[in-house]
């Protein structure tokens, strides 16, 4: 088998599925694998998915919510955390805390012309302009191309709608039933947590592989 570049959307703690969906991947030695972001929270065993990317040796870009764990770590008011953020933060151990403090905002992938991220960009600015916040949070923008939330009015729209590239952009962060994809752009999340699918992404072929998620575990309005 020829070497595979596979990325997976946000897991949030899902380990039965993440295990699930590795078996049905069957990785090999020369295979990359590349989370998009949101490891952690909402599901049930944080930990346990952290072991295993280690384990795995896989890479992931930073995502909102690992940002609030070290928020957290770094010594951010508690009383501006969220209770969830800091029972996570409480259980993890130096090597999960590494691993974490390791992970970029995105991941060049030059040899398929594409970018991991886990939020997204900004149409109309160069990406390595853009802030944080814009990269690990963007999911809608308004009529200004100014972040805003998917609620805020009817008239918002996906940020990857605009996207023209050149860089092919795989992201998360916004879960949706299916996957958003765009000729500049692919959305992986499809709401594991929520009771949707685990999916990932293999280069150069292309191939979606998804899993069913076992249960809800976390109620979402916008899912």
């Amino acid at each position: 088998m020829s070497k595979r570049t596979v990325i997976i959307g946000d897991v949030h703690g899902c380990i039965e599925e993440l295990d699930r969906l590795l078996k049905k991947l069957s990785l090999g030695p020369k295979d990359r694998l590349i989370f998009a972001g949101d490891l952690v929270n909402k599901g049930p065993a944080t930990k346990e998915v952290l072991k295993r990317a280690r384990g795995l040796k896989a890479e992931c870009v930073l995502g909102n919510h690992e940002i609030r764990l070290l928020r957290y770590r770094n010594g951010e008011d508690p009383k501006t955390q969220r209770s969830k953020d800091i029972k996570t933060a409480l259980k993890l151990n130096e090597a999960d805390w590494k691993y974490i403090e390791a992970m970029p905002l995105h991941i060049e992938l030059p040899e398929h012309a594409a970018i991991v991220v886990h939020g997204g960009f900004l149409p109309g600015i160069h990406w390595r302009k853009q802030s944080e916040e814009i990269i690990t949070r963007i999911q809608t923008i308004d009529q200004n191309n100014k972040i805003c939330k998917r609620t805020k009015s009817p008239k918002v729209r996906y940020w990857a709608d605009s996207w023209k590239g050149p860089e092919f952009v795989i992201y998360g962060h916004t879960p949706r039933r299916e996957l958003y994809q765009k000729p500049t752009s692919i959305g992986l999340d499809t709401g594991c947590v929520y009771g949707g699918h685990l999916s990932a992404l293999s280069l150069p072929d292309l191939t979606i592989t998804q899993v069913k998620a076992r249960c809800v575990y976390e109620e979402s309005a916008e899912f």
